[in-house]
């Protein structure tokens, strides 16, 4: 018995690949979020295969009908899958918007209280790389708003309804809010941090050092600690620390 993982197109149906296809026409069976979308895209292809629901509000009792077919469960029981890999909405608006894509994190749709939303973010307003987080058109100006307070004002980008008719990616900056009726599934993309100059970087190396002494530290933890704030070796700070003693003792 052999399990896929298939990427269905997040849009336009044109987007499906010949392998989903072929293997969706192979399955005995077909696990999916919604039953009414998946006949769409079987009816279209021309596919007639038995539909079972699996989202979060009944994953437990289609994890057992899952676990009836298979007799055992997937991974902790050595059952065999695979991914027959698709369209991805928060890649392509990467993509669209033109932001860095060198560094990203994927945050996924923000859930719970206000406050555990906060705290959330809170844990990635220094990452220097694009934040992405998929939002639903109810919930955008909150989660803008949220975004706003937590990592201060960046710059933004609202994409929606990617590959279909009214695809649009629309830059912003979180302070001012993005315009207009919101409508269609949104992915939202931000700036990440500007990089923060630490102030001790300015004084001269034998200042630096000689900070962190006075706060106590040894003058090996010092020259590791100076070392770390600038980013180099200790060994290129050590000479400073030879031509302080030698002014001392004179």
């Amino acid at each position: 018995m052999q399990v896929y993982f298939v990427a269905t197109p997040i849009g336009n149906l044109g987007d499906i690949s010949l392998r989903a296809l072929e293997t969706l026409r192979g399955a005995d069976v077909i696990f999916c979020e919604d039953t009414r979308h998946t006949l769409k895209l079987l009816n279209h292809f021309e596919i007639k295969k038995p539909l079972v629901a699996c989202h979060k509000f009944n994953e437990t009792a289609a994890a057992e009908k899952l676990v009836n077919i298979l007799v055992n469960a997937l991974r902790e029981n050595g059952v065999e899958y695979t991914l027959i890999p698709g369209a991805c909405a928060f890649v392509a608006a990467l993509v669209l918007s033109g932001f860095p894509a060198d560094v990203f994190a994927f945050l996924g749709f923000l859930r719970g209280k206000t406050s555990e939303k906060r705290a959330f973010l809170q844990g990635y307003a220094d990452f220097c790389g694009t934040l992405i987080f998929y939002s639903a058109p109810q919930d955008v100006d909150a989660d803008v708003r949220l975004l706003a307070e937590v990592l201060g004002d960046r710059p933004a980008c609202a994409v929606r309804e990617i590959t279909k008719i009214h695809e649009s990616a629309e830059h912003f900056s979180l302070a001012e809010g993005l315009d207009g009726e919101k409508r269609g599934e949104y992915v939202l993309l931000v700036r990440g941090a500007q990089k923060r100059e630490n102030p001790l970087n300015s004084l001269s190396e034998t200042e630096h050092i000689r900070h962190y002494v006075e706060q106590g530290m040894t003058e090996k933890e010092a020259l590791k600690a100076a070392a770390k704030d600038r980013g180099v070796p200790k060994s290129e700070l050590y000479k400073f620390t030879v031509r302080e003693k030698r002014k001392e003792r004179r």
